[in-house]
Order: C-alpha cells, then sequence, then structure tokens
C-alpha cells in the first residue's frame, strides 16, 4: 500500500474524531484490502468472487479494533495482519484445507546421507524424554495420523488442550534433537 504515513495520518486523525479523514481511510483502504483478498484467494487455489467479504469483514474488525493500534507504529502491517486472519478464517469457514501430494514432491526430497537415517531405536529414545501424555498424542496425530479431535476423546482432553500438548511436546523434541545433533 503506497503511502502508508498518510494512511497512518488519517487513521489518527480518525480517531480524534475527524469523520472525513476516517471516510478517506475505508475508501484507501478498501482498494488495497480487494488486491490483498484476491490475490490470497487466488493463492489458495479459490475464485476471487468471495473477496468483498473479506475486505467488508476486515474493514469491520479494522473498526471494532482500531484502539489497539499503536499509533507509535506504521498503520499498514496492524492491517495487514487483520486481513490475513480475516481470509484465513474465511478459507477455514469454506472447508479450505491445504494438502501437498508428497509424491508429486518425491523426486525434489534429499535422502538421507549414510548415517544420517534415523532407527526406530532413535526415535523410541528421543521420545521417551516426553511425558506419556505427550508420547501418547505425539505418536497418535504426528505418527498414526490421528486427528487431534480423536485423541482427544480417546485421552479425555478438549481438542485445544491436544494441541497445545502437542506444540509443546514437539518443541521439546526439537530441542532434543539440536543437543543430540550440533
Amino acid at each position: 500500500m503506497s503511502n502508508s504515513d498518510d494512511l497512518s495520518v488519517l487513521m489518527r486523525a480518525a480517531r480524534n474524531g475527524d469523520d472525513e479523514a476516517y471516510r478517506q481511510l475505508l475508501g484507501r483502504v478498501a482498494i488495497w484490502l480487494r488486491g490483498v483478498a484476491r490475490r490470497g484467494l487466488a493463492r489458495a487455489g479459490r475464485g476471487i468472487g468471495d473477496s468483498e467479504d473479506i475486505v467488508q469483514e476486515t474493514l469491520l474488525a479494522m473498526h471494532l479494533k482500531r484502539d489497539t493500534w499503536d499509533e507509535a507504529q506504521p498503520l499498514e502491517p496492524w492491517l495487514h495482519a487483520i486481513a490475513r486472519h480475516k481470509l484465513v478464517d474465511h478459507l477455514r469457514r469454506r472447508g479450505f484445507h491445504d494438502h501437498l501430494d508428497i509424491d508429486d514432491h518425491a523426486g525434489t526430497l534429499a535422502a538421507p546421507e549414510a548415517g544420517e537415517a534415523g532407527t526406530a531405536a532413535d526415535t523410541r529414545q528421543i521420545l521417551s524424554g516426553l511425558s506419556e501424555r505427550q508420547r501418547r498424542i505425539v505418536e497418535a496425530i504426528s505418527i498414526e495420523g490421528h486427528s487431534a479431535r480423536d485423541v482427544g476423546s480417546t485421552l479425555s482432553m478438549t481438542e485445544g488442550a491436544v494441541r497445545v500438548t502437542l506444540h509443546r511436546a514437539l518443541r521439546a523434541l526439537a530441542v532434543a534433537y539440536r543437543k543430540e545433533r550440533p
């Protein structure tokens, strides 16, 4: 978006009650948002027909959250973050799931060098550093391919709690792996 300093000036004035500045800001931001929404939908392999919905949701969020913008910062990154979240929300509501067929990229994947490939014993050893619950969640989701919802039902946990536990376990595994392989 060009002239982001101008947009910041307009937002400051609008927050201070200048209706004309707010009208100008909305008009300029809407034009920019249309391009952002169209590009995001195209990257997701979707038609641009829903771009205006995303623009309107973003403008509404901008209006409702305008007091959260730090006036010492440029406006554009703040707006871009809101637009990205609205695009992702829109795609999720429409059932979008990003899938990559590994067979399409098999030729580009590098084979491990001699001695680099992990063994089942290596995997068990690194997983042994996790708590029992973390280990079960990592194995169920990352190795066996179960969903967080299914694992949550099995372990009497909410789906959100499973995701948080998985994230923490994977972070711990990454730390352990880096310590083992400097």
